[in-house]
């Protein structure tokens, strides 16, 4: 009885198999060598011994599908369940199988940024995530710096650092230094030494933060490159974000500078340039994002597919979350202008802005252009409808993802994305009616970033596969 179901179980398997086989040429180069087909060791008995595993060719690529798929059925053969549990492994082995092949096919015809293997892949991709986080906490500890009012408390500037004060005679030179800006004489006039130092440790923490995330991107950089690891694509782009990383820092002093110079009038407080600061604070938006861009795209060369439906789902969301991404982005750079002309200091009311609607003055500036950037009620209308707009672009992405068919995680993704969007308003409205206060100021820009890595990560999810994962996914349509 046993040996009758064993081979019947045989039998199936090797038809289930044979029939799999039927696309193996088609998921296989044109030239590829004819499969090989697996023999038996020494001392075979009507075709009973040892049977040697299947041969590999150059692509890696398994061959002699059926009898390899007979021979893990006939293995599983047990007095028990001996049926249930044949049936189910040999479809498990042969469905492995299937997917071997298809990821051995997809990965030969990809573009890696890295190579020598998947070791040398997840280094790289540690590492550009750890720079990226990196960035992240930058970006956040200069929002601190400056609600602090520490940023104009270094009068000057070496590009190579420098020690702080170390002794009370130091400490006074540099406290001397700082009494002679705009910000001491209009703004802090009186303040103690114990009160310097402590915005003066503010601002010089941010400084050698930044350069030290120097340090930690371009020693590994050049381990990588030594060792191989580096493509001459990801060489160029990480060279790039490289030279643009270094610019920021005399982009920051630029922006300070500004501070430093006397105000045109005796009536305005002394601070940077908010074009400056939108400058500063953009370019390391544009960093932040070409070095996640890319740690995404060493790790996950290809998005999740699965089949042609979720790719097609896909296409049609990407149309809407690449426009949707762009409204993310510079409803983050309007908050820069907010920021430099201390537009969260005015109209601490929501939804009205004081007694109106819209302030009476919101296009009292000339030329008319410069409202945008430097009236204050102009600039803080503004950033309300783009946070709103905001909001209901990332809410019918949502909507629109429901009534498609597309990858689970992806639709998960959008949800996570929509709830961010939603605590970013609400932070945003908290701050301004708590006066912005340093911890929901900071907690705010770093929803931004938050938010806008959210749309990062979706679009890169979102974008086309390569043509070998749509040539695979088609194959696999025509053989069912």
């Amino acid at each position: 009885m046993g040996s009758r179901a064993a081979a019947a179980l045989l039998r199936r398997g090797r038809d289930q198999a044979s029939a799999m086989m039927m696309t193996m040429p088609r998921l296989l180069p044109r030239n590829a060598p004819a499969p090989a087909v697996p023999t038996f060791g020494p001392g075979s008995r009507g075709g009973g011994g040892r049977l040697l595993p299947p041969r590999l060719d150059s692509t890696g690529a398994f061959f002699s599908a059926s009898r390899f798929a007979s021979f893990q059925a006939f293995r599983s053969l047990s007095p028990k369940t001996l049926l249930g549990q044949c049936t189910r492994k040999m479809s498990t082995t042969v469905a492995a199988l299937n997917s071997t092949v298809a990821n051995v096919t997809v990965n030969s015809g990809l573009k890696l940024l890295v190579t020598k293997g998947p070791q040398a892949q997840k280094a790289v991709g540690i590492w550009l995530f750890g720079c990226a986080a990196w960035v992240f906490s930058l970006v956040i500890l200069g929002g601190i710096t400056r609600l602090t009012r520490s940023g104009l408390s270094m009068t000057d500037w070496k590009f190579t650092g420098e020690i702080p004060p170390m002794s009370d005679e130091t400490w006074l030179l540099e406290f001397e230094k700082y009494k002679q800006s705009p910000e001491y004489k209009r703004v802090n006039k009186g303040m103690s030494l114990e009160d310097f130092k402590f915005i003066y440790w503010m601002e010089y923490a941010h400084r050698m933060w930044g350069r030290a995330l120097g340090f930690v991107f371009v020693v590994p950089f050049a381990y990588f490159v030594a060792k191989g690891y580096v493509t001459r694509q990801l060489g160029l782009r990480l060279s790039a974000l490289f030279a643009l990383g270094g610019g920021q820092g005399l982009i920051g002093w630029w922006m300070v500078k500004s501070g430093l110079e006397e105000p045109t009038s005796e009536y305005v407080q002394p601070r940077v340039s908010p074009y400056r600061l939108a400058t500063h604070l953009t370019s390391a938006f544009v960093i932040y994002c070409g070095i996640l861009w890319t740690a995404l795209s060493v790790v996950m060369p290809d998005p999740p597919t699965g089949s042609m439906n979720w790719v097609n789902g896909a296409a049609k969301i990407r149309k809407l979350a690449i426009p949707v991404s762009a409204v993310v982005g510079i409803t983050a750079i309007s908050g820069a202008f907010v920021a430099g002309n201390d537009a969260g200091h005015a109209y601490n009311s929501f939804p009205k802005m004081g007694d109106t609607w819209i302030p009476e003055d919101v296009f009292s500036m000339e030329p008319f252009i410069r409202n945008f950037f430097e009236n204050t009620s102009t600039v803080q209308l503004n950033h309300r409808i783009l946070a709103t707009t905001t909001l209901l672009s990332v809410g019918g992405l949502w909507l629109a993802a429901r009534k498609i068919h597309m990858h689970p995680a992806v639709k998960s993704l959008i949800g996570s994305t929509l709830g961010m969007a939603a605590l970013q308003v609400t932070l945003g409205i908290s701050t301004l009616l708590m006066y912005v206060p340093t911890s929901l100021g900071s907690a705010h820009q770093a929803g931004a970033l938050t938010l806008l890595s959210l749309m990062i990560l979706l679009t890169h999810t979102l974008r086309r596969p390569s043509p070998a994962l749509l040539k695979s996914l088609a194959t696999a349509v025509k053989s069912t």
